[in-house]
């Protein structure tokens, strides 16, 4: 299974991009230990990990602790041993925020469009709310991570540019 991860790291100067090599990690703490590595000094260090176009793992650091996880499809970690790895602990699926049955798709504010489809096989798990200081609110990454036809690329694109890193992932990705 390939993957593509991307750190970003925010420091007093803003927003940095590096790419991080999973390749050998036998563990969770070894992949927050390679995204500390990036910035040690970091005040938030983010690591998107995306997977055959088909999932997307969030981790985040404050200040180089504090470990929080969000996976976009429970899926991935019976697909692959990385995917085991990053998201197997996870047993919590937050499809069910707000008292909702699934997450709601995303208002574009046109009363006139046609609403986002939703998968409804994804299974996200995690902590969905990682990104709620930063811009993004849980619902809004739950909706990005199961709208149909997304992928874990387009959705990292959108939470990077709320972030104000969007030009730097970009960048990573051309190399």
């Amino acid at each position: 299974m390939s993957y593509f991860a991307a750190a970003v790291v925010r420091d007093e100067s803003g927003w940095t991009a590096a790419e991080v090599s999973l390749r050998g990690a036998t563990d969770i703490d070894e992949v927050a230990d390679r995204l500390r590595d990036v910035d040690p000094e970091a005040d938030v260090s983010l690591l998107f990990v995306e997977a055959d176009d088909a999932y997307l793992v969030i981790l985040r650091l404050d200040e180089g602790e504090d470990l929080r996880v969000f996976g976009s499809d429970s899926a991935y970690a019976e697909e692959s041993q990385l995917g085991s790895l990053l998201v197997g602990d996870l047993k919590t699926s937050v499809t069910g925020l707000d008292g909702d049955d699934e997450p709601r798709p995303a208002s574009t504010g046109d009363d006139e469009s046609e609403q986002p489809v939703v998968d409804p096989e994804a299974d996200p798990v995690g902590d969905a709310d990682l990104l709620a200081n930063l811009g993004i609110s849980a619902q809004k990454l739950l909706t990005l991570c199961t709208h149909e036809g997304m992928l874990p690329a387009d959705v990292t694109a959108e939470i990077c540019q709320v972030l104000g890193c969007a030009d730097e992932v970009e960048e990573l990705r051309e190399v």
